[in-house]
C-alpha cells in the first residue's frame, strides 16, 4: 500500500498520439510521438501485437509523464502509456478517456 502523498508524485496526464511507427530495432515495439499540450515527446510502447499504427494515431491515451527517460533498443522513451491486459497477455488495451479532453490534462 502507498500513501496518498506518494500517489501524488505520479504525474498522470492525457496525451494525444500524433504518430505511431515501427521500432527500427524491435519486433514488438512502436515508437510513438505524443502531444502533451505544452510539449511533444517520444515514447516506446510494447503494444505492436495488439494495435495497428492507424488505431493509435489520434487516440487520447493516459501517460505516466514523470517517469525517468530510458533507452529501449536504441530509442529514448520519455514516458509510459498505461494499458491493461489479461494475465496471459493475449489481450492488451490502451487506457484512454471516455470523453474528449485536450492533451496535457492532469489525472488525479
Amino acid at each position: 500500500m502507498i500513501t496518498y502523498e506518494r500517489f501524488k508524485e505520479l504525474e498522470l496526464r492525457t496525451a494525444k498520439v500524433i504518430r505511431a511507427e515501427e521500432h527500427p530495432n524491435a519486433d514488438r515495439l512502436y515508437v510513438l510521438t505524443v502531444d502533451l499540450g505544452d510539449e511533444q515527446r517520444t515514447i516506446v510502447a510494447g503494444i505492436k501485437q495488439h494495435y495497428s499504427p492507424e488505431e493509435l494515431e489520434g487516440k487520447t491515451i493516459i501517460l505516466l509523464a514523470n517517469l525517468q527517460p530510458t533507452t529501449l533498443r536504441g530509442v529514448e522513451s520519455a514516458g509510459m502509456l498505461l494499458a491493461a491486459g489479461t494475465p496471459e497477455r493475449d489481450r492488451v488495451v490502451v487506457l484512454t478517456t471516455d470523453k474528449d479532453l485536450p492533451p496535457g490534462c492532469r489525472i488525479s
